[in-house]
C-alpha cells in the first residue's frame, strides 16, 4: 500500500529521532574502564611470544622430536582435563576483577604469566622469575634469600596494569600454574606455619584464635601464645562457618581455584608438584629460557607426602574429614586428584 507523502515525512522524522536516541544511549552508557575479560577460549592456537615465535608449538602440535615429548604429552593431557572439568563443574561466568589477579606474576621480558600457589614450590618459581626479570643482579635462583623472593614489589603482578594491558597480556603471554594434591598441600601449610617456632606471626595471628575457639578449657598461656595448635584444631578452624564469614582464607590454605581462577583464565600449562622438576624444565623450555636459568633442584628429604598426610589425618574425625573434602572438592576435581584412601568420610 502506497504511503502518502505527508505520512512518509512523519515516518522519516520518527526513524531519524530513533537513530539519534540509540547513538546517544551508546555514548552515555559506554564504560570508563575496559572490563577485564576471561580467557576461557578452547582455541587450540597457542599465544605468540614477544619475538613473534610460537612458544607452545611443540606442546600443542605434539612435537615428538622434542627431548621432552613425554612431559609435554602430560601437560597437554592436564590442560584438556582441566577444560573438561571446568565445563562440567561451572555454570556461571563472571568478569575478572583486579583483585582476582594479585597472584599472577608477570614477566614482560619473556611473555610469561605465573600464578603462584603457596606450598607448591612458589618460592623457587619467584626466584626464577626474579632472575629472568632482573637487571643481572642475580644469575642463580638459590643465591636469592627466600624472604626476598616474597617481598612485595620485587615482581610485578597482573593486577597492577590497566584493564587493556591486562587483556593484552592474558591473550598473548604463556600462562602457567603449578598445583599439588590438596590435602598434602594443606598438611604442608600446617606443618610450616604452626609447628615451626620461627613462625610466631602466624601463631599470634591465627593460633591464638584457633585455640580460643576450638580448645575447651585451654590454659591462658596456650591461648595467648597460639604456638601449639593441633592439626585437628586447624581443620576445625577451616570448616567453621565463622572463618570465611569474618575474612578471606590465608593464601597458604586457600583453594587453588580461588587463588588462580583456572576456569576464567586459560592456563597454557598446568604443572604438578608431584612431577615438579620435569614440568619445570618443560615450562622453561617452552618459554625459550632454558639456557638462561635452571629451576632449583629440590633438596628437602622431609617434605610432606601421602604417608605423612595420612598420619596427620588419623586424629581428624570422619565428620570433619567430610566437611574438609567438601571444602576442597573443586581442587580435587579440576586438577584430577583422587580422594585419598586414608580418609574415613561417612
Amino acid at each position: 500500500m502506497r504511503i502518502p507523502r505527508g505520512g512518509r515525512m512523519v515516518l522519516g522524522t520518527c526513524l531519524g529521532s530513533l537513530v539519534a536516541l540509540v547513538l546517544y544511549l551508546q555514548t552515555v552508557t559506554k564504560p570508563d574502564v575496559e572490563p577485564i575479560t576471561s580467557t576461557t577460549s578452547t582455541s587450540t592456537h597457542p599465544p605468540l611470544g614477544r619475538s613473534g615465535r610460537n612458544p607452545l608449538r611443540s606442546l600443542y602440535n605434539g612435537d615428538q622430536d622434542s627431548d621432552q615429548s613425554y612431559a609435554q604429552s602430560a601437560l597437554r593431557g592436564r590442560r584438556e582435563l582441566l577444560e573438561e572439568a571446568c565445563l562440567s563443574q561451572t555454570r556461571k561466568r563472571r568478569v575478572l576483577s583486579p583483585d582476582d589477579l594479585r597472584h599472577l606474576i608477570v614477566d614482560d621480558k619473556h611473555g610469561l604469566i605465573y600464578c603462584y600457589v603457596p606450598k607448591v614450590a612458589c618460592t623457587n618459581w619467584k626466584r626464577v622469575l626474579m632472575v629472568l626479570t632482573g637487571d643481572g643482579r642475580y644469575s642463580d635462583p638459590l643465591a636469592i634469600p627466600a624472604h626476598e623472593a616474597h617481598v612485595a614489589g620485587n615482581l610485578r603482578t597482573l593486577s597492577e596494569f590497566p584493564a587493556a594491558e591486562i587483556n593484552r597480556r592474558l591473550r598473548s603471554y604463556l600462562k602457567f600454574v603449578f598445583v599439588r594434591e590438596p590435602f598434602e598441600r594443606l598438611v604442608s601449610a600446617y606443618r610450616n606455619k604452626f609447628t615451626r617456632s620461627y613462625n610466631e606471626a602466624f601463631h599470634r595471628r591465627y593460633g591464638t584464635k584457633i585455640i580460643r575457639r576450638h580448645r575447651p578449657g585451654a590454659r591462658p598461656g596456650a591461648a595467648e601464645a597460639g604456638a601449639d595448635v593441633s592439626f585437628r584444631e586447624f581443620v576445625q578452624y577451616l570448616v567453621d562457618p565463622r572463618t570465611q564469614r569474618e575474612e578471606p582464607l590465608n593464601e597458604h590454605w586457600e583453594r587453588v581455584h580461588s587463588l588462580c581462577h583456572p576456569c576464567l583464565i586459560h592456563y597454557d600449562v598446568v604443572g604438578k608438584y608431584e612431577t615438579l622438576e620435569p614440568d619445570a624444565r618443560a615450562v622453561l623450555g617452552l618459554a625459550g629460557v632454558q639456557g638462561s636459568v635452571r629451576f632449583p633442584a629440590s633438596g628437602k628429604s622431609a617434605r610432606t607426602d601421602r604417608d605423612m598426610a595420612a598420619r596427620f589425618f588419623q586424629d581428624v574425625s570422619p565428620s570433619l574429614q567430610k566437611k574438609l573434602v567438601n571444602m576442597y572438592r573443586m581442587d580435587f576435581l579440576l586438577f584430577n586428584y583422587s580422594m585419598p584412601r586414608y580418609l574415613r568420610t561417612p
